[in-house]
């Protein structure tokens, strides 16, 4: 009864197929992530907590992505989302997790995740590529195209994921929902191999006239370039678009945000990676009390303190020190079915 009411609000507030909306509710959504407010007998608001392992300073840490948050249209503007939101943070915390992160639906939702704490922190760069200026496919590798589930790619693709410092991993369960919604879109996996082993993976949708890429792992430049040439030659368009990690000097467009949720884990687990910082924080969560205090890095190591202690401090909010915390580890996440 409670999935059926979750996917009637999701129905009424999102303009997502009916094919999307059922893999979601058949693959991703349960109970246990769900959380809601309710006014009388009906729901009035809700949002899923999805898990996911995140590297982060040598370490895979717990995440919990905000998925389909949502509030009536009746009951918008009056408070309901804070309110939920407040309460999913405390779940977190009491679970363990450091971070909660998500992707805005629209831009102006980025400015309302900021008053409650998040941080736009995940970014990347399109870069595009003419079919006519591709190195042609080398005769050492072999290049197809794949729909189905095959744990060799999804070993190779979570291998060069876990590669990054700092990014949103997935699970195999996570990879097979990935290539529904692939497979929805009308798009690909194309992998090149050499010999027996993977050395390439483009996750290729097609986007109109051209075709876009949402991930492209490969052990080289050549092994990039073949495989957009093959899946150009394949969908017959001239020109692809390749979604990557941001790189110096590139155009930095927004994707996805990150709240700290422990601070105290994150600070700690961020001084053992940069011993040579020092600082001294004063840190305000005007939802999370328990993250309020003094924070004092030195050699290494985090101490908290519920006094403050002699010396400068800097005076950061909790959006304020998750931008600080990120700036030097250009975090990513992507096939995160946005």
């Amino acid at each position: 009864m409670l999935k059926k009411q979750i996917k009637n609000l999701w129905q009424l507030c999102f303009n997502d197929s009916d094919a999307f909306t059922d893999l979601y509710f058949t693959h991703r959504y349960n109970n246990d992530v769900n959380i809601c407010i309710q006014s009388g007998e009906e729901i009035i608001s809700a949002l899923q907590m999805l898990p996911y392992q995140m590297t982060f300073c040598s370490n895979e840490v717990p995440t919990s992505y905000i998925s389909g948050a949502c509030t009536h249209p009746d009951y918008r503007g009056k408070g309901v989302m804070r309110e939920l939101l407040s309460q999913a943070f405390a779940q977190m915390q009491s679970q363990g997790v450091l971070f909660s992160t998500l992707i805005p639906a629209s831009d102006y939702l980025f400015d309302y995740y900021r008053k409650n704490g998040y941080a736009s922190v995940f970014n990347y760069t399109e870069e595009n590529y003419f079919t006519k200026d591709l190195t042609l496919n080398s005769k050492e590798l072999r290049i197809e195209a794949v729909t189905d589930f095959k744990e060799d790619i999804y070993n190779y693709v979570s291998h060069r994921m876990e590669e990054r410092p700092c990014c949103i991993q997935h699970t195999v369960a996570d990879f097979q929902v990935i290539l529904t919604d692939l497979k929805l879109a009308n798009g690909s996996i194309f992998t090149a191999t050499r010999g027996k082993n993977i050395c390439g993976v483009a996750f290729c949708y097609p986007n109109e006239q051209t075709l876009q890429v949402n991930e492209l792992l490969a052990d080289n430049t050549e092994t990039e370039q073949a495989l957009l040439n093959e899946a150009a030659r394949q969908w017959k368009c001239d020109e692809i678009t390749v979604i990557r990690p941001l790189k110096k000097g590139a155009e930095k467009l927004h994707l996805g945000m990150a709240r700290i949720i422990d601070a105290k884990k994150v600070l700690q687990l961020f001084a053992a990676t940069f011993p040579q910082e020092e600082m001294n924080i004063e840190l305000t969560d005007d939802t999370l009390a328990a993250n309020n205090g003094y924070y004092y890095m030195n050699n290494g190591k985090c101490m908290k303190s519920g006094e403050r202690l002699p010396g400068t401090h800097q005076r950061l909010n909790i959006e304020m020190l998750t931008l600080k915390i990120f700036a030097p580890l250009q975090p990513y996440m992507s096939l995160m079915l946005n």
